[in-house]
């Protein structure tokens, strides 16, 4: 899979990107992940990307121009590479809420391009030009999309084949089956007088698969109720 994201901070992406599990991924062959500068593409010395949105308000707007040529130039290089055309994905504020579905769904693609805002938001109209989808981490503001982006890419990416070592990677991890994930324990037995529960000792597998799937039902049951009542509605085979 290759992912490309559209930034006025490349090396910021590039950096994260480079590190820990997704970039040994990245050495290995696994996943592409590049990165280009909006600034690369304006029509002025000054190298602007952004202007006063018309109307009146605080602060700068991104404009069209430079974001809509560098999205076509990244196209035509994903597709020299061999790659589909990517699917197109703002982060913007207005966009739908990121979650583990998204994640599964859009991992089918063989590639995305990830377009970062900044400033006070984007021109409208290149977002209607070449957004498929817009999408938002959080019901919060950043000073800019590239975080966004670092968190929908990683996110994706992690579920590539060959990115984690088995898919039990993230299977059982929270949110993918529906349930938080159940506690996690380690060395040694004991720690400031907590203990690790018995079962997880007793070597009894059946017992020790029980226990997670009870404590991953009450734990979210206790501090995600909208995500119990999903799981809930799913395993009945009712309509959310």
């Amino acid at each position: 899979m290759r992912i490309d994201v559209a930034t006025l901070f490349p090396e910021m992406c590039e950096r994260v990107m480079s590190e820990s599990i997704i970039g040994r991924a990245r050495q290995r062959g696994y996943i592409e992940f590049h990165a280009h500068q909006i600034r690369d593409y304006t029509l002025n010395r000054q190298k602007q990307v952004d202007d006063y949105p018309y109307g009146g308000g605080h602060g700068m707007i991104m404009q069209a121009q430079p974001i809509y040529d560098c999205c076509q130039d990244v196209i035509r290089q994903v597709q020299q590479a061999g790659f589909e055309r990517p699917h197109i994905v703002f982060l913007t504020a207005a966009g739908k809420p990121w979650n583990e579905e998204h994640c599964k769904r859009l991992v089918k693609y063989k590639s995305l391009l990830l377009v970062c805002g900044h400033y006070e938001g984007i021109d409208e109209r290149v977002i209607e030009e070449l957004a498929d989808e817009e999408i938002s981490i959080g019901d919060y503001v950043l000073t800019g999309g590239e975080l966004a982006s670092l968190v929908v890419a990683d996110s994706v990416f992690r579920l590539c084949p060959g990115v984690l070592s088995s898919p039990e990677g993230y299977e059982e991890e929270s949110y993918y089956g529906g349930l938080l994930e159940y506690p996690q324990y380690s060395r040694p037995e004991e720690w400031n007088g907590r203990s690790v529960p018995p079962v997880l000792l007793s070597g009894h597998h059946e017992n020790i698969r029980q226990w997670r799937k009870e404590q991953a039902l009450e734990r979210t049951r206790a501090r995600r109720p909208d995500l119990y009542e999903k799981y809930l509605q799913k395993v009945n085979g009712e309509n959310p």
